[in-house]
């Protein structure tokens, strides 16, 4: 892994996905939470050819303005890209648009930790 890497990650705006589904507003356009996820998903995704077979990542830190509104139909990309590492901690800039328009951006913290360790931590 290294600075300046970038994923994406990809969803059309439905029904279960808008704000009125999700409880995060009354509107049927995207939500905020789902735009959250789909940002974290890009994450993830730069992430996953570089993470050890038994090493996963948790989200700590979300910071993201939601500037546009998206209806039902469109399709939503977010793309995360390091731009920092700082041993176990690697931090994204984060952003989403739909077809038309920059819809979101900010930051986004993930930990690499080693999964079964982490789930024993859970279950104990």
């Amino acid at each position: 892994m290294e600075i300046g890497m970038k994923a994406t990650a990809q969803m059309v705006v439905a029904k279960k996905t808008t704000a009125k589904a999700v409880g995060s507003g009354n509107l049927d356009v995207f939500a905020t939470p789902m735009m959250v996820a789909l940002m974290e998903e890009a994450a993830c995704n730069c992430l996953a050819n570089s993470l050890e077979p038994n090493q996963s990542s948790v989200g700590t830190l979300v910071n993201v303005s939601h500037t546009a509104a998206s209806p039902i139909g469109e399709i939503i990309t977010a793309t995360a890209t390091i731009a920092k590492i700082d041993g176990r901690k690697v931090t994204f800039t984060v952003t989403a648009s739909d077809q038309k328009n920059k819809i979101g951006n900010g930051t986004h913290e993930r930990f690499i930790i080693d999964a079964e360790r982490f789930m024993a931590k859970l279950n104990s």
